[in-house]
């Protein structure tokens, strides 16, 4: 087909700005001044660049493209409807009402050929990072000499919003180092935000902060299809390192009145000014006009996208001929089928252990059988216990490695993370401490939102670590992440719930979910079953009351756990029965039928529990709590579990006030 004239092009621009402005005041809410603005290098891109397929969007070797300043999420959707993706020009009419697959900032499981959630700033290009990442791992794992089978880009289109956020200066520091060329962002350096100018907070040189960071830049008119398509030409040329395209672009283009200001951010044009844009650009002044000839041009991405993905799947089959073991792991690794043969490697622990120490050694014991475990940590490798050994490190001149080191930066690990799994074909985990989750929250959240499997080790969990003092014991932090919609805490109390709560994390679909794991050592407590552990179920009776039948029961995770056991024996052999109830994880419990949770947890029965950190929340299983309503201290663990009131004569006491109160 001819290259389109740029009457053409310039048309098919503004039927995604008209598409944008329409579905904004139609909702009468959102953002009309980005999709207006970034038009034509979106343009660029998705008509010269992106390599996908409309009419198979899960297609394993497309281009990524994020959006990251997912604000102008009615960029993505006008692309998407005009590419040929199944979401209608109705969807398009439906913007941000209840029940569309088209929200108010892209939702990856709602729309079709929507990559990642995006919205909270600078997630999309810090997740795009760990996207990157993936491509590059697999294709030094995979391809061979004249079989490549992996070999695709990942593409973000990103704002002055993104890139003051500093998780994108963490992950793209990352990037850098690692010299991922695959990566491509075009910045959208509008130079407005809600506030106004960014001359009211942003006024440094970004160009040359990432070219500091390692990556290759260039910048030009943003505004002008033939110059973005060059800067793009040359960063696709240069492998040697992530590149970043400076895009100079005015917001709210074509707007009389409202163009190049913070008022075409976030918020209608208004009717008036809509019809006043329209006339400017010399567009039809009907809602939701498609020129024929622009849909005919972009529906070519139908064609061009089937017949690159053919090809794809020729050279898949010819790779299936001459490497058969390879394409079977690699298709099994990209349908996350993991059998069930490793179950087998899956180590029991019968002599007491720290939990993070065993989960080092169920990360170990399963490399061999499942080799698209790859793990990192941000800079405590040593003390979460991550390292694979013999996985090698991941880095430029070794990227088939499997021990990423992020560094000190725990944000970008977990968007990295998430962008991995994201990806497709790996087992990606994370770790660092649990008192540093907080610094990884928002990406936590946003996994758990788009439903992605990632797991994170979480050691150091409680005042048990000791003498680091307060500053490093969390106390509130395993209430914050089990407040997280969809997302699925573990605690387990030994070894062989560490060995069982791995396996519930890995052959998750669609929830991501963190290990939370002790420094100190806890006793062997529950079965060596780790092929199917009761652990599983979320909670069960780890000791049973004596006759079967308890007048007091004591729920408690993790380190507890062994404190309750001992409670539960004194209890006993004073004439109380009582039962002691492992519980490493609520989120699974919850999902058990009521009939299991009742006889897990009787009705009536009374019951306290047992946990390292705030009380608050327990109140839905328990009646009187033994926990920490407050900041540890700098002293040995043992001393502060006695200090901090964490003993068996505390539960003891728990439990009589329970049963005297009646």
């Amino acid at each position: 087909m001819p290259a389109p004239t740029a009457a053409l092009e310039t048309t098919c621009v503004n039927v995604v700005r008209g598409l944008a402005m329409d579905a904004v005041q139609r909702a009468e809410s959102g953002h009309p001044g980005m999709p207006m603005g970034a038009a034509p290098m979106a343009h660029a891109l998705w008509t010269r660049h992106l390599r996908h397929d409309p009419s198979d969007p899960q297609w394993p070797d497309r281009d990524r493209f994020v959006l990251s300043a997912g604000h102008g999420s009615m960029l993505l959707y006008a692309l998407l409807h005009l590419t040929g993706y199944d979401l209608g020009l109705e969807d398009l009419k439906a913007f941000r009402q209840w029940g569309s697959r088209t929200p108010g900032h892209p939702e990856n499981h709602l729309t079709p050929g929507v990559e990642m959630a995006t919205g909270p700033l600078g997630q999309g290009l810090a997740t795009a990072v760990g996207m990157a990442l993936a491509e590059r791992s697999l294709a030094a794992r995979f391809n061979r000499p004249g079989h490549t089978v992996v070999d695709h880009r990942t593409f973000v289109i990103c704002s002055d919003g993104d890139l003051m956020e500093g998780v994108t200066n963490e992950a793209c520091s990352f990037a850098g180092h690692q010299r991922l060329g695959k990566l491509i962002a075009l910045y959208d350096a509008n130079r407005i935000t809600i506030d106004g100018s960014t001359d009211l907070a942003f006024t440094e040189d970004v160009g040359a902060r990432f070219r500091a960071l390692g990556w290759a830049t260039w910048e030009c008119d943003g505004m002008d299809v033939d110059a973005v398509d060059a800067c793009l030409q040359a960063a696709v040329a240069d492998p040697t390192a992530p590149s970043l395209i400076v895009c100079r672009t005015t917001i709210g283009y074509g707007s009389p009145n409202k163009a190049g200001s913070e008022k075409s951010h976030g918020a209608p044009l208004g009717r008036d000014e809509v019809l006043a844009t329209k006339r400017a650009l010399g567009m039809p002044e009907e809602e939701f006009a498609v020129d024929s000839d622009a849909l005919a041009f972009y529906r070519r991405a139908l064609e061009v996208g089937r017949e690159a993905s053919r090809a794809w799947g020729a050279r898949l089959s010819d790779y299936r001929a001459a490497f058969p073991a390879e394409a079977r792991e690699l298709e099994a690794s990209l349908a996350h089928d993991l059998g069930r043969d490793w179950y087998g490697a899956l180590p029991t622990f019968p002599e007491a252990v720290a939990t993070r120490d065993a989960s080092g050694a169920v990360i170990n014991a399963l490399a061999p059988h499942l080799p698209g475990l790859i793990g990192g940590c941000a800079d405590l490798a040593e003390s979460v216990k991550t390292v694979i050994k013999g996985g090698g490190d991941v880095q430029p001149d070794t990227p088939a490695g499997r021990n990423v080191n992020y560094g000190v930066r725990e944000h970008a690990m977990a968007a990295i993370v998430n962008g991995m799994t994201l990806h497709g074909g790996l087992l990606p985990f994370g770790g660092t401490f649990l008192i540093f989750s907080d610094y990884c929250r928002p990406s936590l959240r946003l996994a758990a939102l788009m439903g992605v499997p990632a797991v994170h080790c979480f050691s150091h969990d409680s005042i048990g670590l000791g003498e680091d003092g307060p500053t490093h014991q969390p106390v509130e932090h395993l209430m914050s992440l089990r407040a997280i919609p969809n997302f699925n805490v573990l605690r387990p109390a030994d070894g062989n719930e560490t060995a069982a709560c791995w396996k519930l994390a890995l052959e998750s679909k669609s929830t991501p979910c963190a290990l939370i794991l002790t420094r100190q050592k806890v006793p062997a407590l529950s079965p060596a079953l780790p092929t199917k552990h009761p652990a599983e179920r979320g909670a069960y009776v780890l000791r049973e009351a004596s006759g079967g039948r308890p007048s007091v029961v004591l729920v408690a995770t993790g380190s507890e756990v062994g404190l309750a056991v001992q409670a539960g024996e004194r209890l006993d052999a004073e004439g109380t029965p009582t039962r002691v109830v492992s519980m490493p994880s609520w989120f699974l419990f919850e999902r058990q039928d009521a009939g299991y949770r009742s006889e897990t947890l009787p009705p009536g029965v009374p019951t306290v529990s047992v946990e390292a950190g705030t009380t608050l929340g327990w109140a839905r299983y328990a009646q009187a709590h033994v926990g920490l309503d407050r900041f540890g201290a700098s002293a040995p663990g043992p001393t502060l579990y006695q200090e901090l009131g964490l003993t068996v004569d505390a539960v003891v006491a728990a439990a009589r006030w329970l049963l005297d109160r009646g």
